[in-house]
């Protein structure tokens, strides 16, 4: 490489401790040298590494033996062996939604007139205070997923990145999300019996529009057909991108019968099925891997929770990914801790799950459930990434530097401002003294 050891005025110096500041200034190439790569792709793990970022894209990854002498950056940040792997995708929380938990005033992921057309996107707040907080755990992006009303469809997930910009919205009504199993009050059966009737009204309702477009086109569009073909309401407009496979359907279920129940539907109706949750799908892997269905679970429930998920174990992740069964994992702490989520992941590692597949299920499975150009590091997805001071499953590791679309993000949070703030030498009372 020439002259690409100088770093120039304004950007970053990584070398040594690694420490990261939020600067104005985004270098247009930047090359992140002898690095440990986890593609999470064919390529798999490689040593002294080399990964090209340029316009908010990976550009290049060369092996050791392949860097070009030519290669010519802007930036040049020297790993020194680290591991950087794909920034990971967090799911199944209310991120940007909540603040606080217990204050209703700052909750908007849920309302009691929230349908199948709910979108809480418009509602997500870039500049949360646990945005910061969540990067800390190596999270570039989050899928987040409103709890909606009443009814058995609870609205539609979308996708963020963690930049706290306000453009962050990568992607709004994304999929649809629905809640069956056990209620307090009436029968799953209802649940599952809405969901299957919804369903058959709006492939009936397609096939009549269809039939009535394919009639008025044939007729050059006379009055009488005109008044056939109906305008489809907005819910029914959504069914329709079920139907059609262009969402996916995110089903909350935890008993067996009603997973099973669920690849029915799916089969009948060719859905795009994730099921969420899915406590008990161990005692039917086969079924769900031979239906190639995704599942997103959590990798910490141990113990039963309700009489539908009975089966909890934190061996469930191994035991369904063995199966041949593709999973996410989500996490345990909700909005405020999702920054665990590697945490999770590495309790997975510790009950059977292969290290490089823990990786896939936060990072290259959500990417490719949810059809987002990220997960993986390789030429062409976007530069979210993640240096790492050591293993990430490991407790004591921690993130040396990120990216989010080639963009160097802080690593500070309003717990780190506390902390200095309380711990700082000053004429003023220590507010801690540990």
């Amino acid at each position: 490489m020439k002259n690409t050891q100088l770093l120039t005025s304004l950007r970053y110096v990584l070398f040594g401790a690694f420490a990261v500041t939020t600067s104005a200034v985004q270098a247009e190439t930047i090359a992140i040298t002898n690095a440990t790569v986890y593609t999470v792709a064919e390529q798999g793990v490689l040593s002294q590494a080399t990964v090209v970022i340029d316009g908010g894209k990976i550009t290049a990854v060369y092996n050791k033996d392949e860097v070009p002498e030519s290669l010519s950056v802007d930036t040049v940040i020297d790993a020194k062996g680290r591991i950087l792997t794909p920034g990971f995708i967090a799911t199944k929380n209310l991120l940007g939604l909540v603040e606080v938990g217990a204050v209703s005033a700052t909750r908007d992921g849920k309302d009691k007139k929230a349908d199948l057309t709910f979108d809480a996107s418009l509602a997500f707040n870039p500049k949360s205070s646990l945005i910061p907080y969540a990067r800390k755990g190596g999270i570039t992006s989050n899928v987040v997923m409103p709890q909606g009303g009443e009814k058995v469809f609870t609205g539609q997930s979308f996708v963020v990145n963690l930049s706290g910009e306000f453009d962050s919205v990568i992607v709004s009504q994304n999929a649809v999300i629905v809640s069956l199993g056990s209620s307090r009050k009436g029968s799953r059966a209802v649940k599952l019996q809405t969901l299957s009737n919804e369903l058959e009204d709006a492939k009936k309702a397609l096939a009549k529009a269809e039939k009535a477009k394919a009639k008025k086109k044939k007729s050059k569009g006379k009055d009488k057909d005109e008044k056939e073909a109906k305008t489809p309401s907005r819910a029914e407009q959504v069914m329709y991108t079920l139907l059609s496979g262009e969402k996916p359907l995110l089903a909350y279920a935890d008993r067996a019968t009603d997973i099973l129940a669920l690849l029915k539907i799916k089969k009948k109706y060719n859905l795009d099925l994730i099921l969420v949750g899915a406590s008990d799908a161990v005692l039917v892997s086969d079924e769900i891997a031979k239906a190639k269905v995704t599942v997103m679970m959590s990798a910490i429930d141990n113990l039963p929770t309700s009489f539908d998920s009975l089966h909890n174990s934190l061996a469930n992740v191994a035991i369904l990914s063995k199966a041949g069964v593709t999973v996410i994992i989500t996490n345990s702490g909700e909005s405020h801790n999702i920054n665990q989520l590697r945490f999770d992941a590495g309790v997975a590692i510790a009950n059977g799950l292969a290290k490089t597949t823990a990786l896939a299920a936060i990072t290259a499975n959500v990417a490719d459930s949810f059809n987002l150009n990220s997960g993986r590091i390789v030429v062409g997805k976007n530069a979210d990434l993640v240096l790492w001071s050591s293993d990430p499953f490991e407790l004591s590791t921690k993130v040396d530097a990120m990216w989010i679309n080639g963009k160097a993000m802080s690593l500070k949070s309003r717990q780190d401002v506390l902390r200095q703030r309380y711990t700082a030498n000053t004429d003023m009372p220590r507010a801690y003294t540990k």
